[in-house]
């Protein structure tokens, strides 16, 4: 629903102007896809200090999908932090998860976080 939400506002408030909604909505889409595809390689990686390179590597792709896809990264990158802030767990962390997601958003090279040995499928 807030996500529903939050696509009605960019397009109401801020005008997806230089695209059509129709665009915009197949970039968020493929972004949010790509972001998943990041987590679930996380998840079955399960390897030591790879966390941060799967951050920047889900937004990097995202990112790469266009505006709709950064959109889609940012929200879903805030919204997991936010979760984890309010649950308890480190602040620390949430820090260096952000600054991953916004390497990679920027289109940064998400190489630069990841772990000696990680197997090359990721």
């Amino acid at each position: 629903m807030k996500l529903l939400i939050g696509i009605i506002f960019c397009f109401l408030v801020l005008g997806v102007e230089s695209q059509s909604w129709v665009d915009f909505l197949k970039q968020a889409g493929q972004g949010t896809r790509d972001m998943w595809r990041a987590y679930s390689d996380m998840r079955e990686a399960n390897y030591k200090n790879s966390d941060k390179y799967f951050h920047a590597r889900g937004n990097y792709d995202a990112a790469k999908r266009g505006p709709g896809g950064a959109w889609a990264a940012k929200v879903i990158s805030n919204a997991r932090e936010n979760i984890q802030r309010l649950t308890g767990h480190g602040a620390e962390d949430s820090k260096a998860d952000q600054f991953a997601n916004e390497w990679g958003r920027s289109g940064k090279d998400p190489n630069h976080f990841r772990p000696a040995g990680l197997p090359k499928k990721y």
